[in-house]
C-alpha cells in the first residue's frame, strides 16, 4: 500500500466512524439516539484510534491536514508530499462521509431537521461568532498538535500510542468541543460537507459554506502553531516562522471580526424589517 492510499484509506475509516457516531446520536429512530455528547467523544477518540492502527506503520497516520501541515513546517516531513497528502485525506473523507450516508439510509427521511442532518456530516458553531468560533478551533487543534507531538517524549508499550491519541482527541472533545464541535481538522468537515451537498439526502437544508472557512482555516493555524510551538519551546529551536503564523493569525482573526459585524447587522436589519 503506498502511503497517498494510506491517507485516503486511514481518512475513511475516521470518518465512517466518526461521522457514524454522530448519525448514530442524532438521527431519528437509530438505537443510539439521544444518548448524548459523551458517546459523540468517545467515538471520536476510538475512531481515531482505529484509523491510526490501520495504517500508522504506512503514511504515519496523519490523516489530517493541520498535523501534515505542522510536520512540514516543523522540518520533519517534505514539502513535496504535502499536496498528495492532503488531496488524499481529503478524497478519504469524502469516501467515508459516504459510507455513512449508506450506513443509515432509510434514517434521513425518517429526521426532519436540516441541521441535524448536516450536522452528522460538519461542524457547526453552538453560538455564532466569528472571532470566538476561529479561536476556538485554532485553541483545540494547537493543543492537539502540541501534546501529539510532545508525546514522542513518552515511551509506551508497543501498540498502545493510536489509543493514546485517540484518549487526546476524546479530552480536547470533552473539554474544548462544545464551541464549534471540534473540527481540528480541515478534511473532516470540508470531505463531508461537500458530500453533505452533492448526496441527495431527503428534506436536507443548505450545506452552510458561509461558515465552512473557519473549521478549515481555524485548524491549519492553530496545528501549524502548535508545531512551531513545539519546536521552539520544547527543543528550544528558535524559528521566525512562529512570529510570521503569529501575525497571519492576528490578520485572519481581524478578518473574522469583520464578518461578525457583518452577521450583526445583516440581523439587525432583519428585525428592524
Amino acid at each position: 500500500m503506498s502511503p497517498f492510499i494510506a491517507e485516503l484509506v486511514g481518512t475513511m475509516i475516521l470518518i465512517a466512524l466518526g461521522g457514524g457516531v454522530c448519525a448514530g446520536v442524532s438521527l431519528r429512530k437509530t438505537f443510539a439516539e439521544n444518548s448524548g455528547w459523551m458517546v459523540i467523544g468517545a467515538g471520536w477518540g476510538l475512531a481515531v484510534a482505529m484509523a491510526v492502527y490501520a495504517v500508522g506503520s504506512v503514511s504515519g497516520a496523519h490523516l489530517n491536514p493541520a498535523v501534515t501541515l505542522a510536520l512540514a513546517f516543523n522540518g520533519d516531513f517534505p514539502w513535496s508530499q504535502v499536496p498528495s497528502y492532503i488531496l488524499a485525506q481529503i478524497i478519504g473523507a469524502m469516501a467515508g462521509a459516504l459510507l455513512v450516508y449508506f450506513q443509515y439510509l432509510p434514517h434521513w427521511k425518517a429526521t426532519p431537521d436540516p441541521a441535524t442532518k448536516l450536522g452528522v456530516f460538519s461542524t457547526s458553531p453552538a453560538i455564532k461568532h466569528p472571532v470566538g468560533n476561529m479561536l476556538s478551533e485554532i485553541i483545540g487543534t494547537f493543543i492537539f498538535v502540541m501534546v501529539l507531538l510532545s508525546m514522542g517524549a513518552n515511551e509506551f508499550t508497543q501498540g498502545l500510542h493510536p489509543l493514546i491519541v485517540g484518549l487526546l482527541v476524546v479530552s480536547i472533545g470533552l473539554s474544548l468541543g462544545g464551541t464549534t464541535g471540534y473540527a481540528i481538522n480541515p478534511a473532516r468537515d470540508f470531505g463531508p460537507r461537500l458530500m453533505h451537498f452533492l448526496l441527495p439526502i431527503p428534506g436536507k437544508g443548505p450545506s452552510d459554506w458561509k461558515y465552512a472557512w473557519v473549521p478549515v482555516a481555524g485548524p491549519l493555524l492553530g496545528g501549524s502553531l502548535g508545531g512551531l510551538f513545539y519546536k521552539t519551546v520544547f527543543l528550544g529551536q528558535s524559528t521566525p516562522l512562529l512570529w510570521v503564523l503569529l501575525a497571519v493569525t492576528v490578520v485572519c482573526l481581524f478578518f473574522a471580526h469583520l464578518a461578525g459585524r457583518r452577521i450583526q447587522r445583516s440581523a439587525s436589519g432583519q428585525a428592524a424589517a
